[in-house]
Order: C-alpha cells, then structure tokens, then sequence
C-alpha cells in the first residue's frame, strides 16, 4: 500500500474533487416545492394529518428536511419511495433554488 502523498494536481486529487457530493438535506422550500412538482404535496399533507403532533409540527416547521430522519423515512416509506428513488428526489428538490 503506497501511503505517499500526492499533490494537488494528481489526476486522483482533481477527479475526487469533482465527484459530486451526497445531498442529504434541502430547505422546506425546495422539499415542498419537489413535492409539489411531482404531484405528491396534497398526498404528503394528507398523510402528515393522520401522523403524532411531533410529526405534524415537524413538517410543518422545520427549515431543513434531513433525508434518513425517522420522519424522511416513515414518510417515504408510506408513499413506497425506494432508496434510489429518495437519492433522486432529493437531488432534484436541491436544484430548486430558494
């Protein structure tokens, strides 16, 4: 195993530097707003109304939503998101721009 560093410039350095990061949270805004663009808002309200007042609230009010949060996940769950599906949905919640 070679553990010499390399420098700024090593292609390896440049390609990791490009690699797109994981987006693991957006605004409400861009959250709702994808909900919103993908016909699922009014079906997300709905099944926020029937879930704990912690829930409600936090859909409510948070400013951030968290992608594998305990309510990210029920709820995603409840509208039969899988994994990839999540990763895309956030993605794209993430380019709508606050």
């Amino acid at each position: 195993m070679n553990l010499e560093p390399v420098s700024e410039g090593h292609p390896d350095v440049i390609a990791y530097r490009k690699l797109p990061m994981p987006i693991n949270s957006v605004s409400a805004r861009q959250f709702k707003l994808q909900l919103l663009s993908r016909g699922l808002l009014d079906n997300v309200d709905d099944w926020v109304a029937t879930q704990s007042r912690d829930v409600r609230i936090g859909h409510e009010y948070s400013g951030t939503f968290v992608k594998y949060s305990p309510m990210m996940a029920a709820g995603f769950a409840a509208m039969g998101f899988t994994d990839k599906q999540i990763v895309a949905f956030f993605i794209a919640a993430s380019k709508k721009f606050d």
